[in-house]
């Protein structure tokens, strides 16, 4: 370690720290095998895959629901793993070294890590839902800590490593009055006067006017009784079973039904924007916007926290007022990113949050490539071939599929492959420095 002085702050010139991180085993994610964050947490942490258990999220990171552990003694073995013992939570770890968050971000976030980076493999839908802001983080704490663990918002980017679907925010108020038209089930359910409420809209209403009727109609249908959906569900499936050609969204529709039978959360899949993700794409959430995931496997990179309120396709606690009554109810298509080339092996997604953004590397075989001393930490993941990596200190460090590495504010980061190797970056938004 060496430190040096810099208009009064010490930086702190660290080698890299392995890490071993957290899996969750939620119903939701991919069987064995097949799921992405098997394989890389099996590499990881030297597990052994169970085919019967699903593997649906890999955290990295210091949020105490999913932590990673430095790994503190590591024994290079001939296939590139790693031996380890005596590991020590990376929360506990930086408390004990600030000065690994660069002075910025110290000052700024305190003495925590301001993004928590993840892998999905999502085989059913995740629950609509939606993460608070500050204000509605800091009162859901306070009052449900057991529910709400934390008082931090919660934006998040999802990119897209396979083709991945998602449910994100509401369609614009012509296509929802079209769905009101052409499904007459949803009248039954909620009511002929929330409905004509919208169909009554015109051009010359104002967007707030707009907005209150969609969020009226929407909470009525979100608080129907399960006996109510359980009826409008069966008649929906008996007309649809009658026609010979269905619409995209009716065929969206059946397919979660199958999934989440007699849940409010399919029929609210008909007023939600469907996307579908190419490899390589991202999508931006905000605060208060509502999506759920669909299928596929991504990066996600997030704000440091666990905060999430559902409302439907979920058998998870439900907190139906505090999701309708929180939601932004903005009625366009989400903002799809492509990310910008840094260099010719890489391509950054930077979303409008300042905790993080991400890059993606793919490195032919026998080539390098360098990261720029930042002010503040990252954390890379290895997710296919072999190669090396290096800080301007430390010296090289064989790496493989599943390794997971951090590295400390201010060092320059060199990487170089032995086959052609594919990784990604979390990081500190860099505009964030520039302000």
């Amino acid at each position: 370690m060496m430190e040096v002085t810099v208009n009064g702050c010490h930086l702190t010139k660290n080698k890299l720290e392995r890490l071993r991180c957290s899996v969750k085993n939620y119903d939701w994610g991919r069987i064995g095998s097949d799921s992405v964050v098997a394989k890389l947490c099996s590499a990881n942490s030297d597990i052994v895959i169970d085919p019967t258990d699903p593997y649906a999220e890999f955290w990295m990171g210091t949020h105490d629901s999913g932590p990673s552990f430095v790994v503190k003694k590591s024994a290079n073995l001939e296939n590139g793993n790693h031996r380890h013992s005596g590991d020590v939570t990376l929360k506990s770890w930086i408390a004990k070294n600030p000065n690994v968050l660069g002075c910025k971000v110290l000052h700024k976030w305190g003495c925590d890590l301001p993004f928590l980076f993840k892998v999905l493999s999502v085989a059913k839908p995740l629950s609509i839902q939606a993460h608070p802001d500050r204000d509605l983080a800091r009162k859901l704490h306070t009052l449900q800590p057991d529910v709400y663990k934390d008082d931090n918002h919660k934006p998040e980017m999802a990119l897209a490593i396979t083709e991945f679907e998602a449910l994100c925010g509401f369609i614009p108020i012509k296509e929802m009055k079209d769905v009101l038209k052409n499904v007459p089930e949803i009248i039954e359910l909620v009511g002929a006067t929330y409905v004509e409420q919208v169909l009554n809209l015109n051009d010359q209403d104002c967007e707030e006017k707009v907005k209150a009727e969609v969020k009226l109609l929407f909470t009525q249908l979100m608080s129907a009784s399960k006996d109510m959906v359980a009826d409008m569900l069966l008649k929906l499936k008996s007309r649809l079973k009658m026609n010979h050609e269905l619409t995209f969204r009716e065929q969206l529709v059946l397919r979660l039904e199958r999934q989440y039978p007699d849940d409010v959360g399919v029929i609210a899949a008909f007023f939600m924007n469907y996307v579908k993700l190419k490899p390589g794409q991202a999508l931006c959430l905000g605060a208060n916007e509502p999506h759920a995931y669909i299928s596929g496997d991504c990066i996600e990179c997030m704000a440091t926290s666990d905060n999430v309120v559902r409302a439907g396709l979920t058998p998870k606690k439900r907190d139906v007022q505090t999701l309708c009554s929180m939601l932004t109810y903005k009625l366009e298509f989400p903002n799809i990113l492509e990310g910008f080339v840094v260099n010719k092996f890489t391509r950054k997604y930077r979303p409008p949050f300042e905790e993080f953004e991400v890059d993606r590397c793919v490195l032919p075989k026998g080539t390098s490539t360098s990261f720029p001393s930042i002010p503040g930490p990252c954390i890379f993941l290895i997710t296919d071939g072999r190669g090396k990596i290096r800080t301007g200190l430390s010296r090289e460090e064989i790496v493989v599929m599943g390794d997971v590495l951090f590295a400390p504010a201010n060092n320059k980061i060199v990487v170089k492959s032995e086959t052609q190797l594919e990784f990604y970056r979390a990081g500190v938004n860099s505009e964030t420095f520039e302000a």
